[in-house]
């Protein structure tokens, strides 16, 4: 145990021997309050230090934060053995070894078994209070925690996220630049016509990658100035076909995808006049789908993997919604994820956490509750024995609400630990686990 929970008990130690040489001692001698003294002594340390280690112990082998219902059972019946076991140790020292008012044999029979039986419940109460207040230091300590890592979690995926979109605008400017040296070669008035488009279209870039989504409406139209760039270099040899719906067009997706993709199908595929590459872009089931005939190249060079990588990882920080792809030997397709909602990267991510925060959020709340209930009875329940002891001790009455709150007190508890709840918590558990595999 710590040092200053030694100082504690002995700070214990004396309070309990004034309160009891003063109040239930008729001879105020010195010999007396010695007596007092090591006998209180005993009695905090032995039951203090026991259920000091045993909560220690079970601490590190069963944390309240990871294993709450387990570490909950265990503590009660560690609580009630150790105590029992302690309280008759105490009980036994101080009745035959200390005061020497009655042998072993009569000890241990029924003549001490209320003495016995009353100080095991005011150990158990100062137990359950040790225990009660562990968790609440426990649960402190685990608030901030979580409070810290979920800030880390926001602030990385704001970094993750403006890395991903500081890609683009290098990764289009070198594509750019290639396809205009080759124009100049090929054609150089179609080079100036490229240059001064290629102008309007990187103002876009500029505008746009700092967003987290842009409308469909807006991504098309830039989209279809890119295919006109395209159509410049290899006009007979590349085919543009849009049909995506009129109401998908005020919906979301990430900025700049569908000019990665486009690329994409240019890059890895050979197009010419007599086999020209056809590139579809339409609406299919909320989401918007790019789709061109497989005729793939040879790579001279390894491809660098910005484009469809870039776009997967820019929706996972954004939606639950995946990006599919589907291949086969005659067609290549990608799908978008369409939104119907413009959300913020951060809010994002807590919205995904929201439904299991809620839940444990109530959880905690439940244990707090029962805990606390607890503790009062902790505190409440002693006073009210003191309080019978000292103004009419031969008429105990502080059973009838020790008895009552206590079964209260346990219908409270089982309805916050109760083993039948694991079944609903487990079924709920397994459909979210189906779901997120359906949606993967």
């Amino acid at each position: 145990m710590k040092y200053k929970s030694i100082i504690i008990l002995l700070w214990i130690s004396l309070a309990t021997t004034f309160f009891f040489f003063f109040v239930f001692n008729d001879e105020k001698t010195l010999e007396n309050f010695a007596i007092t003294l090591l006998v209180s002594t005993m009695y905090s340390f032995v039951l203090g230090l026991g259920n000091g280690i045993i909560n220690d112990f079970l601490n590190r082998k069963f944390p309240w934060s990871e294993t709450t219902r387990t570490r909950a059972i265990i503590s009660i019946i560690s609580i009630l053995i150790a105590n029992t076991i302690l309280v008759y140790f105490c009980n036994y020292m101080n009745f035959v070894v200390i005061q020497k008012a009655t042998t072993s044999e009569q000890f241990f029979s029924s003549k001490y078994n209320v003495s016995n039986w009353f100080m095991i419940n005011i150990a158990l109460l100062i137990s359950a209070f040790l225990h009660a207040k562990g968790f609440m230091e426990e649960l402190r300590k685990t608030s901030k925690k979580e409070v810290v890592e979920q800030k880390l979690i926001a602030k990385s995926a704001n970094a993750q996220f403006e890395s991903l979109k500081n890609q683009l605008d290098p990764h289009f400017l070198f594509n750019s630049l290639n396809v205009l040296s080759s124009l100049i070669d090929e054609n150089p008035k179609q080079a100036q016509k490229f240059t001064a488009s290629m102008s309007k279209i990187y103002r876009y870039v500029l505008e746009q990658k700092d967003k987290e989504l842009v409308t469909v409406e807006d991504e098309l139209e830039f989209a279809k100035t890119y295919c006109e760039l395209l159509k410049t270099r290899f006009e007979d040899s590349v085919d543009f076909d849009f049909e995506v719906k009129k109401e998908d067009y005020r919906r979301f997706v990430v900025p700049l995808s569908l000019q990665l993709l486009l690329e994409n199908c240019i890059k890895h595929n050979f197009a010419t006049s007599s086999k020209p590459l056809i590139i579809k872009i339409f609406s299919e089931n909320d989401t918007l789908c790019i789709e061109n005939n497989l005729q793939v190249r040879e790579q001279i060079k390894e491809s660098s993997g910005i484009g469809l990588a870039n776009i997967v990882q820019r929706y996972s920080l954004l939606t639950k919604r995946n990006v599919f792809i589907e291949k086969s030997e005659d067609y290549f397709k990608v799908k978008l994820p369409v939104l119907f909602s413009k959300p913020n990267v951060v809010n994002e991510i807590a919205e995904t956490k929201n439904e299991s925060y809620e839940r444990a959020h109530k959880r905690v709340k439940e244990i707090k509750s029962f805990y606390g209930n607890l503790i009062s009875y902790c505190i409440i329940i002693p006073f009210l024995i003191i309080l019978n002891l000292i103004t009419s001790p031969d008429r105990l009455w502080f059973y009838w609400p020790m008895l009552g709150w206590g079964i209260g007190l346990v219908a409270h508890g089982m309805s916050v630990f109760a083993i039948g709840k694991s079944w609903e918590e487990r079924r709920i558990r397994e459909i979210l686990e189906k779901q997120n595999r359906t949606l993967k």
